[in-house]
Parts: C-alpha cells; sequence; structure tokens
C-alpha cells in the first residue's frame, strides 16, 4: 500500500475518532447534600430536566443528593477539582472565597424571603455572583431555601435567655458563630448529614433551619420546640467551576445557562410552598410544639444580635447591608 494512501487511511480514522470523542456528550455531574423532597432538591431534577431538552445529545447531567458523592465538608473542593461540575452549597459556605456573602448570614437582615429575592435579583445581589471568579468559582443562580427557625430540645424557646448555655448545631461561618455567642449560647460548626444523630444522641441540644429541612430530615422527630424566628436566611448559589464553565462551546454554556434560570424559577416556587406545607406537617404530627413570638419577644432577640451587624460590617461593606436593607418594604 502507498505511503500517500496510508496517511489518507490514518488521516481519516483520527477524523472518525475525533468526530466520536466530541459526539459523545458532556457530562454534567451536580451534587448537593439534601433530600431531593427539598427546594434545592427538585431544582436540580428541574435542571437536569430542561438541560437535556435544550441541548440534546450533548449534555447529560446527573444528580447526586443527599450527600452521596459529597458532603458539606468536600463538595467545595470537589467542584474546584472538577470531580463535579455544579454544586448548590448553602450561602455561609462562602466566607473563605468572599467576605461580601456574609451579608445573608446577618440575623434579622430580611424581613422576609420576598425582601431576600429582591435583593439577589438587584444590582449588588447579581455582581456577588461574580465575586469569586478569581477564586475558581463562578455563581450562575440564588435558589431559596426559606426562612430560618429555631429549635430546641427544651420546652422553653421565646427569648434570648432560653438559649443560653445550650449547644447549636451551625453551619461553617463566622457570622453564624458570633450570632450564637451574642446570645450565650454554644454554637458546633457540624455537616448537615450528621445533625439528625446529633440531635437525637444530645450532642447538641438544638439547631436553625428551614421548615422544610427541618421535615424532610426529621429534625422535629428529635426536637422539643420550634420557635417561629425567621431570624436568617438559608439560600444557596448554585456555583461551577469557572475555568471550566469559561471553556464549554458557547452553545452549551448558553443553554445551561437557560436551564439554570428556569429551574431557579422552579426551585423558588417551590421553597414556599414546601415550607408552609411541611410547617403544617410538623404540626399535625405533634411531635414537637412549634411557638410562635409576639412582637416584643422578636424585638429582644434583635437587640441581643444587634453586636452581630457592627462585628462583620467591614468585611462586608456598609453599602452592601444597605441596599439588603432597602429591600425590605
Amino acid at each position: 500500500m502507498k505511503a500517500g494512501t496510508i496517511a489518507g487511511i490514518a488521516g481519516a480514522i483520527a477524523i472518525a475518532f475525533t468526530t466520536a470523542v466530541y459526539a459523545q456528550p458532556i457530562v454534567v455531574k451536580f451534587s448537593h447534600v439534601v433530600a431531593e423532597a427539598t427546594p434545592k432538591g427538585q431544582g436540580a431534577l428541574k435542571f437536569k430536566e430542561v438541560a437535556e431538552k435544550l441541548l440534546p445529545g450533548k449534555v447529560q447531567v446527573q444528580v447526586f443528593p443527599s450527600s452521596q458523592l459529597f458532603g458539606d465538608a468536600k463538595e467545595m473542593e470537589a467542584v474546584l477539582l472538577g470531580d463535579v461540575q455544579f454544586i448548590a452549597p448553602s450561602l455561609s459556605k462562602f466566607d473563605r472565597y468572599t467576605k461580601k456573602l456574609q451579608v445573608f448570614d446577618l440575623p434579622f437582615l430580611f424581613d422576609d424571603i420576598d425582601a431576600v429575592d429582591r435583593f439577589q435579583k438587584g444590582p449588588q445581589g447579581k455582581a456577588l455572583l461574580d465575586s469569586m471568579t478569581s477564586k475558581g468559582l463562578q455563581g450562575l443562580g440564588y435558589w431559596h431555601n426559606g426562612m430560618k427557625q429555631l429549635s430546641s430540645d427544651k420546652d422553653q424557646l421565646k427569648r434570648p435567655e432560653d438559649v443560653k448555655g445550650l449547644k447549636f448545631r451551625i453551619q461553617a461561618s463566622d457570622v453564624l458563630e458570633a450570632q450564637f455567642r451574642a446570645l450565650g449560647a454554644n454554637p458546633q460548626k457540624m455537616s448537615f448529614s450528621e445533625v439528625y444523630q446529633a440531635l437525637q444522641t444530645g450532642v447538641v441540644d438544638g439547631q436553625e433551619n428551614t421548615w422544610s429541612n427541618i421535615y424532610s430530615q426529621k429534625f422535629y422527630e428529635v426536637q422539643k420546640t420550634i420557635a417561629q424566628t425567621n431570624h436568617g436566611v438559608i439560600d444557596y448559589m448554585v456555583i461551577t467551576n469557572a475555568g471550566w464553565w469559561k471553556k464549554l462551546p458557547a452553545d452549551v454554556r448558553k443553554g445551561l445557562a437557560q436551564a439554570m434560570d428556569e429551574a431557579t424559577e422552579h426551585a423558588n416556587k417551590l421553597a414556599e410552598e414546601l415550607n408552609e406545607r411541611d410547617r403544617k406537617r410538623i404540626l399535625e404530627a405533634g411531635k414537637a410544639k412549634v411557638q410562635e413570638l409576639s412582637k416584643d419577644d422578636v424585638n429582644a432577640w434583635r437587640k441581643t444580635m444587634e453586636p452581630v451587624w457592627k462585628k462583620f460590617e467591614a468585611d462586608i461593606g456598609k453599602d452592601l447591608i444597605q441596599a439588603a436593607l432597602k429591600a425590605n418594604k
């Protein structure tokens, strides 16, 4: 066989191989730490549905809920290493990458979830999505979980003095640590997957979470009292590896961004519905008492936590705090 013919065949094989390689769909692994029934779980499934519909044969989205791949402590490292492509950590997890996102952990900053939504959709909120690209992380959207409630294994949970000396599980956040220190309680940083057992065995006395998380993780079964404080927010930022995102083909990146927008709308609408539904389910179960607070009770909590705002104002930025406050109506 002539050399030219051999070269031609080799070239054709190389082209065919390259075409076959690129014809394979891009695998997008979406890992998260909560149950599928939660707003985040449903948002991830919606993202998969829309992304694969918009990009048939070009992407395959694999969703791994409930810490199946990585827990709280490892998922950020996993996305930076490229072991997964999408994660949706709580906003509390980003303080080592930018102090500005600590704004979401400040107690009693937002009146309700609608105020949170207005801030996130505003210019300051959108700018925060791009605030960590130099660290290798690209934000793609905010997903609501909901407003936080406080629970404990004690009968009374109406005033700040009711939590003095108690151990509370917190996310790894300096602001949340300061929040419970201001209350005279003992914060314990702990992965989400470990909380139920810690509450059940008395390693910690209480925790703070949304109604949907309290229900789906069965925290209400091992707590005596849940105070309806709405003292903070648990939201997520869906992030990806900034380098990986930038190198995607333009049409794939556009399709994934559109899928994320649709998933965000779906997850955030569902969050409010699930929290209201799960609050009712907890009440119906009758295992934990739900305490509603008076205006005087809430003011007492606010006053006790006031020093936390001052402590973190310089790191977060006074202008960002003011922008968040303006989102309240």
